[in-house]
């Protein structure tokens, strides 16, 4: 297909190991992905980068790779342009807690720490990277998402959802368990809010259909934006994590990539032109 816009992840999917654009998963030095992102400007196609990070995080990596929007905290927060009138998603954030942040009701209610007290060794804050966001409480572990959503609406707090962006290598530094799995990063937010909704209210915004998109991936989180785009594109490291093959059988427009991170995002790109 020829898309007129690419919405990608970042971590995991367009860089690759500790964030690098220019090194494959085997960490060997690369051109490609770079290539295939002049391939994509010169065809005129938009980029809108699609992340975990912060909105200001994500607006500084738009700015380094040319790309025309940003979508922030896995869906929350949604910018263009020069990022300075940025749109947020509410989600199922309930209305008793008028403008809050998230993250300020989360504080207030406790939320946070009781989880991580009900899960020792097996769930901590994602620090220091937590500490900015507005959304979502960022956390890394090794958890069941499903049970912790069951745990949550026992409750009464079954307006958060527990959200899987992937593994990350395992640092002595964490104070996680010893455990042969690597562990994973977690955003805990409103329902409601997605990668995917973001990028249908993006469409909307550039008056697109979703046959007009292609997003690419990486995560369990990233399957979200299967049903707001014409194609998704899973990258080779994403689709072997354990689990995955079973969700994507009930994603109809997913393709695998033969490479992983940057080289498969490469592959994508060019599969969109």
């Amino acid at each position: 297909m020829s898309a007129r816009v690419v919405y990608t992840d970042l971590d995991g999917t367009m860089v690759g190991p500790r964030g690098s654009f220019w090194h494959t998963a085997g960490r060997e030095l690369t051109d490609g992905p770079a290539a295939a992102l002049l391939e994509l400007h010169r065809a005129g196609v938009a980029l809108v980068l699609v992340s975990g990070r912060t909105y200001e995080q994500v607006v500084e990596a738009a700015r380094i790779f040319a790309a025309d929007g940003a979508i922030a905290e896995l869906g929350a927060t949604i910018g263009w342009g020069a990022g300075r009138t940025p749109h947020r998603l509410r989600g199922e954030l309930p209305e008793e807690y008028g403008n809050r942040t998230p993250m300020d009701v989360m504080a207030s209610l406790g939320v946070v720490e009781e989880l991580i007290a009900a899960h020792p060794g097996r769930l901590e804050w994602h620090a220091p990277w937590h500490a900015t966001h507005d959304t979502d409480a960022l956390l890394r572990g090794r958890v069941d998402p499903l049970a912790v959503d069951a745990w949550l609406a026992e409750r009464g707090a079954g307006w958060l959802t527990l959200k899987d962006n992937g593994a990350i290598p395992a640092a002595s530094w964490m104070g996680l368990d010893d455990d042969a799995a690597p562990p994973r990063v977690y955003h805990l937010m409103p329902r409601g809010i997605s990668k995917g909704a973001a990028i249908a209210w993006d469409l909307e915004r550039r008056d697109l259909s979703p046959d007009d998109a292609v997003a690419i991936g990486d995560s369990v989180s990233d399957l979200d934006m299967a049903p707001a785009v014409g194609r998704l594109f899973i990258t080779a490291n994403g689709a072997a994590v354990d689990g995955m093959t079973g969700l994507m059988t009930a994603v109809p427009n997913v393709t695998v990539t033969d490479g992983a991170m940057g080289e498969g995002w490469a592959q994508a790109v060019r599969a969109s032109l």
